[in-house]
């Protein structure tokens, strides 16, 4: 079960929270507001929730930040952060990509722990950056992809490690949605426009946008390294700047081979990310819109079903589980599966330690890799599917 403050080191005081983004209008603050109250270990505090400064601060008020902590700039709110005695420990980033680096620069350069939404970067030079500068500064990190959060997920990964699919020989992975099959960005969807935007969302659309989650979730299986790819980004959606399908052949270190398909245009599929992994001895499937089962096959006898919390749950899924088998959890738990394991990495840095071996999230190497991944993929399509060896 998730931990209590109180048992750990550095506990009692839930941590003082502050948000970059995620004001009117927006998503994915609002789900990250749940996520790190979940576990009941954050306190919102403080927030430059927009770019507007005016609807950053009304943004504020809206979710009850005294007006003395709702800023109307990034820049100053780190800075007034930092010389504050009772000031924000870690800044959750929600903004659009682009935003991404400088916001984490500027927090970390102020001594405060950084919680950002993927990807990391628009660029490789910018993740490169973070990644040094993360390890000169000693603050926690922490990459929020979410579906590395789920019991099943964990489960999984614990498998693979213990060996119960031997020699791992093929990774297959799928994002599939259709939310995107029209051109929603011409009209006023904040979502959509500033997705399909390559100066806010980067170089790559779908890509950078779900194709990077199902990468991150065959990484954190698997505990695989990519050696090289063979891409295609297209672009469906006539007047469309950015790739809305990407279907990707995948050569991993050690000889496991794969595919790795994402799409925005699949007509008739809504949030389809899907996990295949067969080895030596077994194979692996799991669906995250079935996120609480996990088919196991070993060879040469009958599938069997695992289910969160049920009979053969390992114990990595379930330290990260929270309500009793059969009822159903998924995403925001996932999140706060992620905000809860950012919590003892930073309850632990509070009394100048490190947290327990079993505490896991997404890095700051891992939000490199993904960038990376990104930069590889678009190469190999510009390319025409030539293959591209990961750097």
């Amino acid at each position: 079960m998730p931990i209590n403050a109180s048992n750990e080191p550095g506990g009692h005081a839930r941590i003082r929270l502050g948000m970059v983004g995620g004001g009117q209008g927006a998503f994915i603050g609002a789900v990250h507001r749940i996520a790190a109250r979940i576990d009941d270990q954050f306190e919102l505090v403080a927030g430059a929730l927009a770019s507007d400064p005016v609807r950053a601060k009304a943004s504020a008020k809206e979710l009850g930040i005294a007006d003395d902590r709702a800023y109307g700039s990034f820049e100053e709110m780190a800075t007034a952060e930092a010389a504050r005695a009772d000031g924000i420990e870690a800044v959750s980033i929600v903004t659009p990509n682009h935003m991404h680096s400088p916001v984490a620069k500027t927090f970390l350069e102020a001594g405060i722990h950084v919680i950002c939404d993927k990807p990391l970067t628009t660029t490789v030079a910018e993740a490169e950056e973070l990644v040094a500068l993360v390890k000169k500064s000693g603050k926690v990190f922490v990459v929020t992809h979410n579906y590395t959060g789920y019991p099943m997920v964990r489960q999984a990964r614990a498998m693979v490690a213990n060996g119960d699919l031997g020699e791992i020989r093929l990774v297959h992975a799928e994002y599939l949605q259709d939310w995107l099959t029209e051109r929603l960005e011409a009209s006023s969807h904040k979502q959509a426009a500033w997705r399909t935007d390559p100066a806010r969302s980067g170089a790559g659309g779908c890509i950078g946008d779900i194709g990077t989650h199902a990468y991150n979730l065959a990484c954190f299986v698997t505990g695989l390294e990519l050696d090289e790819l063979l891409a295609q980004l297209s672009t469906f959606v006539e007047g469309r700047r950015l790739d809305d399908d990407v279907q990707i052949l995948l050569k991993w270190k050690g000889g496991a081979k794969g595919m790795l398909w994402a799409s925005q245009v699949a007509v008739g599929n809504e949030n389809g990310l899907t996990l295949r992994v067969y080895g030596s001895k077994g194979g692996l499937e799991w669906a995250q819109e079935n996120p609480n089962h996990l088919w196991f096959t070993p060879y040469g006898r009958p599938k069997q079903l695992l289910t969160r919390g049920g009979a053969g749950a390992l114990g990595e899924a379930g330290r990260v589980t929270r309500v009793p088998s059969g009822h159903p959890e998924g995403y925001l738990e996932g999140f706060a599966t992620i905000y809860a394991e950012a919590a003892r990495a930073i309850r632990a840095a509070r009394a100048g330690g490190r947290p327990d071996p079993e505490v896991t999230f997404p890095t700051v190497e891992d939000g490199l890799a993904g960038v990376k991944f990104i930069d590889a993929a678009v190469k190999s399509s510009a390319r025409k599917g030539a293959w591209v060896r990961m750097t």
